[in-house]
């Protein structure tokens, strides 16, 4: 599935990520390592990276992080992406488990 998504399909996915990384208003080194390593899971390519590099600078805009955007063949993957990111530091604060509660309750 992964090696299947389009350019514009990966940065969704990497924008969620980034997104759910920044839910306690502060991308922790172990989320920062964690979306450095789907980086390489979803093989972006160095224009990709550097965009999602900017979005451990400063969080995804709202509007590119709909979730009325995600294609259904995509929403289990977009939700398995942001559990792993809510769990990187192994700690789920309470804006974390809310964001994540809310988005599996829009992608259902």
């Amino acid at each position: 599935m992964l090696k299947n998504l389009s350019r514009e399909d990966r940065l969704r996915v990497m924008g969620f990520v980034c997104s759910f990384a920044w839910a306690d208003l502060e991308v922790k080194p172990k989320e920062r390592a964690l979306v450095h390593k789907m980086v390489k899971e979803l093989k972006l390519d160095p224009d990709e990276a550097k965009q999602v590099e900017g979005w451990l600078q400063v969080p995804p805009r709202a509007e590119d992080v709909d979730p009325a955007a995600i294609p259904r063949a995509h929403r289990q993957m977009v939700l398995d992406f942001a559990r792993r990111m809510v769990k990187a530091d192994g700690t789920v604060d309470p804006e974390e488990e809310e964001s994540l509660s809310l988005l599996e309750a829009l992608l259902a």
